[in-house]
């Protein structure tokens, strides 16, 4: 390989990160080029790979996510590289990348999939855990171990699991809208989940067959709490299984939730004393709130001017693209929301350098129902498609759009719910021009879909009710269902005789 001296190595292509992305980017260029060289470059001495992979549907998929041994990956495609070093360099005008190692590599062209970070309410406060990734997952859990009460920050899938999962401890969460997991849900959809949040009893997990490795010898000897800049890749659907989630106390679930609000500031305990201000106990339903005698490691000062002590912070608050290392000299065009642009073939605005994953933003007109998320399920269809247009430009020849952007389509669990998502099932983007129809049966099934000029264009469905494939049609053939009126949702009406 490259040294002092030596000759850079080259590849036809190269694929930056060991996430669900790169790696099935990786392994899609793997299988088109069998003759070629792939070069995988990973920070991580793990890779995720997609397992026991289901298309459920058209457009929905569901699959597990499995850490891995890079090993694993190179028997399986022997022409797969992997390369262990973090990028230190991107000089996309040489086509080449320098990594942390001191090595330099030429590619011909080059896919990033390096993924996001989370983003910390508080950088540096050794109280604040960001949850993302496995290490973190260990942190937190080691942490909760000893904790009494947590603050969990953030209103997303993750933030939501966490909840449902933590025991023997009391948790306040803080989430800046009315209504929990509000990237997934509506208020409505909330209303229905919040009974299980509080039920006492729990139903059993099912035992998670999936298998986790973990950095050679991390079992035997503490591991250095991952800092926030170690860059591990992010939590797979099921990441809580097999975590112990156990505070100290005796009881099951205690969760307080403080709505539209953030937090304004976080204490340690000396400047809380020095403040003189009071704190809060752990809201009784029956007795005003009463201030707290207990000492805290650390306190949080809410928007809403409420401050409550606990052992330490969980911030889910969503995540950064991480695009740093790729920017410096490189003229990328950027989004919104700090990820790399690309267009409909996955390329960024630098020349052979596509982009796929977290790390991207899709900057093409999407399809009306279509919306991107960062997801398990976009970063494979992502990473897939950008070897697919790789292969393709390479080749010469032209390739179309791939469907799984025809449709926005999401499963996934939640509270031991099965959860499927579809379109713009928040009526996302549609402003006041949109109306919507629900179902509900308590602790059974939750239906809601949005309506627009009598079509169908998204759709939020909890529990078992069969209905994923016919509404998924109903959206993608945008057939005008006025005729139906509220008979859309009569559970008497078997739907689906109707659009076969």
């Amino acid at each position: 390989m490259a040294g002092a001296g030596g000759a850079a190595a080259r590849s036809r292509f190269a694929v930056v990160g060991g996430g669900i992305a790169g790696v099935t980017c990786a392994e899609k260029l793997a299988t088109e080029f069998p003759s070629e060289d792939i070069f995988l470059m990973t920070a991580s001495p793990v890779i995720k790979a997609v397992t026991n992979f289901k298309q459920v549907s058209k457009t929905l998929e569901e699959f597990d996510v499995e850490e891995q041994p890079s090993s694993i990956l190179e028997k399986r495609y022997p022409n797969i590289k992997v390369i262990q070093s973090g990028v230190k360099q991107l000089k996309s005008d040489e086509h080449k990348i320098f990594t942390e190692d001191g090595k330099e590599y030429v590619y011909e062209k080059l896919c990033l999939c390096a993924g996001a970070k989370p983003k910390l309410i508080f950088e540096g406060n050794p109280y604040v855990l960001g949850i993302r990734d496995t290490d973190s997952a260990q942190a937190f859990q080691k942490n909760l171990a000893q904790a009494e009460r947590i603050v969990v920050v953030g209103n997303g899938g993750i933030a939501l699991e966490l909840v449902y999962e933590i025991q023997g401890c009391e948790v306040i969460w803080a989430i800046k809208d009315k209504a929990i997991g509000n990237t997934f849900f509506d208020a409505g959809a909330a209303e229905f989940l919040i009974p299980k949040l509080t039920a006492e009893k729990r139903e059993t997990p099912i035992e998670c067959k999936r298998t986790k490795y973990t950095v050679e010898g991390s079992q035997e000897k503490e591991r250095p709490t991952a800092a926030s800049d170690k860059l591990g890749s992010a939590l797979g659907p099921d990441w809580h299984e097999g975590l112990h989630l156990k505070g100290t106390k005796e009881f099951s679930h205690k969760v307080h939730i403080e709505m539209l609000c953030e937090v304004k500031n976080i204490h340690l305990q000396k400047e809380f004393i020095q403040l003189q201000r009071t704190s809060l106990t752990f809201p009784k339903e029956e007795k005003n709130v009463e201030p707290d005698q207990v000492l805290w490691p650390v306190y949080v000062e809410l928007t809403n001017g409420k401050i409550y002590g606990c052992d330490f912070i969980v911030s889910a608050t969503g995540v950064v693209p991480n695009v740093k290392p790729f920017l410096d000299g490189n003229n990328f065009a950027v989004g919104e929301d700090g990820g790399l642009k690309v267009d409909e073939h996955m390329h960024t605005s630098v020349p052979d350098v596509y982009a796929a994953g977290d790390i991207c933003t899709a900057a093409w007109e999407p399809s009306p129902v279509w919306h991107q998320m960062r997801l398990w399920t976009q970063a494979r269809q992502m990473g897939w498609y950008a070897a697919k247009c790789m292969a393709a430009d390479t080749l010469g020849q032209s390739i179309d759009m791939d469907f799984s952007f025809e449709l926005f389509a999401h499963v996934t669990k939640f509270f031991n719910y099965k959860v499927v998502v579809l379109g713009k099932y928040n009526a996302q983007g549609l402003g006041s021009d949109h109306e919507l129809m629900l179902r509900c049966t308590k602790g059974q099934e939750y239906v809601k879909v949005v309506m627009q000029n009598g079509r169908m264009v998204g759709a939020v469905l909890i529990g078992e009710t069969d209905l994923e494939e016919t509404f998924e049609n109903l959206i993608l053939n945008q057939m005008d269902l006025s005729a139906y009126g509220e008979d859309l949702l009569n559970p008497d009406i078997d739907i689906e005789d109707y659009f076969d």
